[in-house]
């Protein structure tokens, strides 16, 4: 069924997950991941119950189970104040009621990798959660030593906001898990201390500039006010004014 190799030409398509998917589904699921879900999680996929969720099919597979399952993604709705999410929003997305979208699973079969069907899944979710206008951000966890993961994220314009120790347990052992966002309808972070400081630099060096470019304008105004020399060829005496002064020198006075 689903070990069945991609067509060279396959026509990739994507609905919505339907009960008669959860076969497949479940068989995908176990293939994929290290994490096994309990049967009332498929059932409330296929169901939509509180679970939003695209397959992607090949209509173009040699076999004929063209509406067959080759790849899926599944999310859910929550509020923002009671995800883990809340310290890292700002204060404002925490007392009106705004909400985000958490991507539970996301999985393609082998052989119909590398073929964009996982961002065209992604995609799917970003496009519903901007569809909802208390939605803020779409975000999930990976398990750290999945790199390929984390670099396909990354490619997919998400955040990586921390690192969250000891998350996943599995087999008996404690796994590291990333925490990566992808903000949409206005949504952000507060400002991290890095980027505090940063605009502090930004600010100073703007400041020193300003400050250097009115130094430079006074300093031309003072030359420009300097007496000028006028061509003599005669000194004349202290004598003849208190608020003259003279310099004797090679034919030049100034007054």
């Amino acid at each position: 069924m689903v070990k069945s190799k991609a067509v060279d030409c396959p026509i990739i398509c994507y609905r919505p997950i339907e009960p008669s998917d959860l076969e497949v589904l479940e068989q995908i699921h176990g293939n994929l991941f290290p994490i096994r879900y309990e049967s009332e999680f498929f059932h409330n996929v296929v169901n939509g119950r509180d679970i939003v969720a695209w397959a992607a099919v090949d209509h173009n597979r040699p076999d004929g189970s063209t509406d067959e399952l080759i790849g899926f993604v599944t999310a859910r709705t929550v509020l923002a104040k009671e995800s883990e999410l809340s310290d890292l929003l700002r204060h404002d997305s925490l007392t009106t009621g705004e909400t985000l979208v958490y991507i539970l699973t996301l999985g393609v079969v082998e052989s119909y990798r590398n073929l964009g069907i996982a961002s065209s899944l992604v995609q799917k979710v970003i496009k519903y959660a901007s569809s909802i206008p208390t939605c803020r951000a779409v975000y999930l966890h990976v398990i750290s030593y999945n790199s390929t993961a984390i670099k396909f994220y990354k490619k997919m314009s998400f955040k990586c906001l921390q690192r969250l120790p000891g998350f996943y347990f599995i087999n008996g052992q404690h796994y590291d898990s990333y925490l990566f966002v992808y903000y949409v309808n206005g949504g952000r972070s507060p400002c991290s201390l890095l980027e505090v400081v940063s605009f502090m630099v930004s600010y100073l060096r703007d400041g020193i500039k300003c400050v250097t470019s009115r130094l430079r304008k006074n300093e031309k105004r003072k030359v420009s006010k300097w007496p000028k020399c006028k061509e003599s060829h005669s000194l004349i005496s202290m004598a003849q004014s208190k608020r003259n002064l003279v310099v004797e020198s090679s034919g030049y006075e100034c007054v």
